[in-house]
């Protein structure tokens, strides 16, 4: 069994806890971004005044849809965020990369941002990887980020490519069904590193909520793995929610915990499952036995449990 008090050294919950405003059609009916035009700036603001309110200090964002700009329209004054960017992809071309990470903080409004993440460890594999991270790091001494890093999959040699580089955060996917990253100890090894660790995908990309009927076809064998989990969480008395989070705020190598949102209500939900005690669980029995169909499936399920 794994115990949550090996995280005891870490801060509480909250202090991790880091948020993603999420625009996917199937996650925002009634949230931020299918609101009415006249109406989207307040929920937006709305949420981030509950995120500051709560204690929370990070947001995460990526370099697409309208996010970025409702962002910028909508941060409470002081603003008590540290914001997270990601870069588009290498195969925009690196003039395309640096310009667009000009952009984002133009389009967040920010003079500078908190942490430039590029958006996938391969893009800094190949023969223009070095010359890519060269050009962030100016960025970096111009002072329009504070910190570099890079997202990378549980497959990934990400620690081997965070002490190459110096990376100060790597962000990786990880969760209760697809435990890989924490099993293979790779998240330990990148914090070894001297590098933060942020945790995305905490969710299962929402297959952690989602109903039998919902599974895409070649997720169709996980289906039975999927109800094992949810009687034995039912039987511990803990809800899927609750469990995400509680497997996610016990690894210890783990600094901040990416929760995605859509709305100041699912926040809520959130945060109030963050502080709920769970109970002592064996996290490795509620893993699926294929957990890498997770990460090619494109769909996102709704977080019923916080609508």
């Amino acid at each position: 069994m794994t115990n949550l008090s090996a995280s005891a050294d870490k801060a509480a919950p909250i202090d991790r806890l880091a948020i993603a405003v999420v625009t996917e059609p199937e996650r925002v009916r009634g949230a931020v971004i299918s609101a009415p035009a006249g109406a989207r700036e307040d929920a937006m603001r709305f949420l981030l005044q509950t995120a500051a309110d709560a204690g929370v200090r990070t947001v995460a964002t990526k370099p697409q849809g309208d996010a970025e700009r409702l962002l910028g329209q909508a941060w409470p004054f002081p603003s008590p965020f540290g914001v997270t960017v990601r870069t588009v992809g290498l195969a925009e071309g690196a003039d395309r990369v640096e310009a667009r990470a000009r952009r984002s903080l133009e389009r967040l409004g920010l003079p500078r941002g908190d942490v430039l993440l590029v958006s996938s460890a391969a893009d800094l594999l190949g023969a223009e990887g070095r010359a890519l991270w060269s050009r962030l790091e100016g960025l970096k001494a111009k002072g329009l980020f504070r910190r570099l890093g890079f997202c990378a999959s549980a497959e990934e040699a990400a620690d081997g490519l965070a002490r190459r580089l110096g990376a100060d955060v790597v962000q990786v996917g990880c969760n209760l069904l697809d435990q890989r990253a924490a099993r293979s100890g790779l998240l330990d090894r990148i914090a070894q590193t001297g590098a933060e660790v942020h945790l995305s995908s905490v969710f299962a990309r929402g297959l952690l909520f989602a109903g039998g009927e919902d599974l895409p076809a070649h997720m169709a064998d996980q289906a039975q793995g999927l109800s094992r989990m949810r009687r034995r969480l039912a039987e511990g008395r803990c809800d899927p929610m609750q469990a995400a989070l509680a497997y996610a705020f016990s690894l210890p190598a783990v600094d901040k915990v990416i929760a995605s949102v859509s709305s100041a209500a699912e926040l809520r939900a959130v945060i109030a499952a963050a502080h709920a005690p769970c109970p002592n669980l064996d996290w490795s029995s509620l893993a699926l036995d294929a957990p890498a169909a997770i990460a090619t499936d494109a769909r996102r399920y709704r977080i019923s449990s916080a609508a």
